[in-house]
This record gives C-alpha cells, sequence and structure tokens, in this order.
C-alpha cells in the first residue's frame, strides 16, 4: 500500500530540510526579517491577516530552494535574501487566494484564513502580498530576475483558471493535468531555483538546469501532495484528508482510476465528481477504487520519475557541497513524506 511505503521514510523525508535550513541558518533568518518587515502595514488587518499565515509553520521549501541554489555558485546573499522573500510572497499569496477558490477549511493545520477572517480580506490581502513581492523584485534592480518572477506569477494564474476548467471534467487527460500542476505548482519551484544562478552571474545552461530541477521537483512534489490527499493522516497533513475530492479535482489518482473504471465505476465517478452530488460514504468508496486499481502507488512512481528528472539536473553529489547533496536528497523527500 502507498500509505505504509510513505510511512516507513517517516525517519528521512524531513532530513533534508533539516540539513538545508541548518546549512542555510543565518541568510534564512534574514529573509524572514525581510519576510516580517515587508508584510507590515498601516492597515492592521494586512500583517494580522498575513501573519496568520506567515507564521502558521509553513515549510519554506521555495526561498530555501532560491538560497541555495545562489550559494551553490558563490553567489550574491544579499540579493538571494530579497528574491528569497519574494518568492515566498509569491506563494503566500496563492495559498491565499487558493483557499477562497476552493473554500478550503484548514490550512497548515489551522482554520483557512478566510473562515477567520472572511473572503474579501483574504484576496485583498493576498493582492497586497503580491504587490510587496514585486515591490522586492524590483529593489533587486535585476530585469532577468523580474522577468523570472513575473513570468512565473502570470503562469501560476494560469494554472489556477485551467484547474477550474479540468475541475470536475472526466475527460481531463493526464498530460492535461501535468500541464496544470507544472503551471500552478511547479513553476515557482523552477523560478525559485533559476535565480539562484542569475545572481551568481552562472550562463543560461546552468540557469536552465536548475530551472529544469526546480520545475521537475515541483511537479515531483505536486502529484505526491495529490496522493497524500487520499491517504495521508489528516493531523501530520495539516488540512482536511480528501478536500480534492470533495472540490471535485481532477488528479492523478482519479485520472488512473476512471482508465480501468467499468461502466458502475464510471457513473460513480459522474455523480461524485462531475455532478458533485456526494454522500457520506462516497470518500471511502473512492478510496477503496483506488486500492483496487492500486492508482496511488501508480501515482507515486509517477512522482519517483520526476523526482530522478530532477537529480539528473543536478552536479553529482558525492562531487558537490553539502548544499549539493541536500538538493539531491530533497527530491527523494517531495515523495516519501507524510505531509
Amino acid at each position: 500500500m502507498a500509505t505504509q511505503a510513505v510511512q516507513q521514510d517517516t525517519d528521512t523525508r524531513t532530513a533534508p530540510l533539516d540539513r538545508l535550513s541548518d546549512l542555510l541558518g543565518d541568510d534564512m533568518l534574514k529573509v524572514n526579517e525581510l519576510i516580517i518587515g515587508n508584510m507590515q502595514s498601516d492597515v492592521p488587518m494586512i500583517p494580522q491577516l498575513a501573519g496568520y499565515l506567515i507564521a502558521s509553520g509553513g515549510k519554506r521549501i521555495r526561498p530555501l530552494l532560491t538560497l541555495a541554489c545562489a550559494q551553490l555558485f558563490d553567489g550574491n546573499m544579499n540579493r538571494a535574501h530579497g528574491l528569497a522573500a519574494s518568492v515566498e510572497f509569491i506563494h503566500t499569496a496563492t495559498l491565499l487566494h487558493d483557499d477562497v477558490v476552493d473554500g478550503s477549511a484548514e490550512r497548515r493545520g489551522k482554520q483557512a484564513a478566510n473562515l477567520v477572517f472572511g473572503n474579501q480580506a483574504t484576496v485583498l490581502v493576498g493582492d497586497f502580498l503580491f504587490s510587496r513581492a514585486f515591490q522586492l523584485m524590483v529593489a533587486d534592480g535585476s530585469l532577468e530576475t523580474l522577468r523570472i518572477l513575473s513570468d512565473a506569477s502570470a503562469i501560476i494564474a494560469e494554472g489556477e483558471v485551467m484547474q477550474l476548467t479540468t475541475a470536475g471534467n472526466l475527460k481531463t487527460t493526464m498530460d492535461e493535468y501535468l500541464q496544470v500542476i507544472s503551471a500552478k505548482t511547479a513553476v515557482l519551484f523552477a523560478a525559485a531555483c533559476e535565480i539562484g544562478p542569475v545572481v551568481a552571474e552562472q550562463d543560461t545552461t546552468t540557469q536552465q538546469a536548475l530551472h529544469n530541477y526546480g520545475l521537475n521537483l515541483g511537479i515531483a512534489f505536486q502529484i505526491a501532495d495529490d496522493v497524500l490527499d487520499y491517504n495521508a493522516d489528516q493531523e501530520t497533513l495539516g488540512k482536511t484528508v480528501g478536500d480534492d475530492f470533495r472540490e471535485g479535482k481532477m488528479t492523478a489518482p482519479i485520472i488512473l482510476a476512471l482508465e480501468k473504471a467499468d461502466e458502475e465505476e464510471r457513473a460513480f465517478w459522474q455523480r461524485t465528481i462531475s455532478d458533485k452530488e456526494q454522500t457520506e460514504d462516497d470518500l471511502t468508496q473512492a478510496q477503496a477504487l483506488f486500492e483496487k486499481y492500486d492508482t496511488l502507488n501508480a501515482g507515486m512512481k509517477m512522482a519517483r520519475d520526476y523526482a530522478d528528472k530532477a537529480t539528473a539536473s543536478l552536479p553529482p553529489k558525492e562531487k558537490g557541497s553539502a548544499l549539493c547533496t541536500a538538493l539531491h536528497d530533497l527530491a527523494a523527500f517531495a515523495v516519501n513524506r507524510a505531509y
């Protein structure tokens, strides 16, 4: 079972993040200072709402990637600090907007911000954080970093709209699903990694290699996330298990199950996902179908394939630094995690 495969790697799944946090501890402190400083406003609700999510224990993977990919090539870390904060603001803004669009009940183990502060305030504070992100990009003074992060922001918005159009659509293909998660999730991983060698003044080949690492890492991360939505421990996951099912999202587990579904099973997916007519027992039935066709393990295999593509873009870890080794191992973390 996929659940067992995830749980048996519990001892190692946090190690790469812990190592990155240790190796980049002083730099991350400066990034956090920039994050706290730049979310301040004379309007009290803005820092209150932004801080509600930012201070709730996120993994900070994206800013850590920016710092690691800059330091890997002896880049200008002062520039990397500001850009890493910008990346985290973009990510946080998208989370705030997502929770409003999706109607999520939980985020990072807490009640979703929109349920505490209301949809209108949550969307507007998300907009404020996007604006702060762009101010930090402009302060960096590089048109190249501005291009990379602004392009990523536009693609993320396109990905969210694409996800809306595929929701409930049983004809959604695996290629379309991958296009959605590449846009809504992986592109920010890619941008976070690519700007590292940019501030280190590396050549375009190196920049592209780190872009590819981040993109494939992000795809692996999101596929694993979509599998975890159906088989993780809810307290560990930090959000309600089965949210994707209730929202009618077409993710890898459902697409894979549909490929093997008989007429009765297709009728089940039509009712629950397309028509959104769900009963209390439907999530359990969906999970039983995933077990019948082994789709959760198949989804995790897809995630591992993308994780392998990510590590193939990096220098060999045995020839690199502790940072390089941690980046290699982070790809395995993206798949072998419980949250």
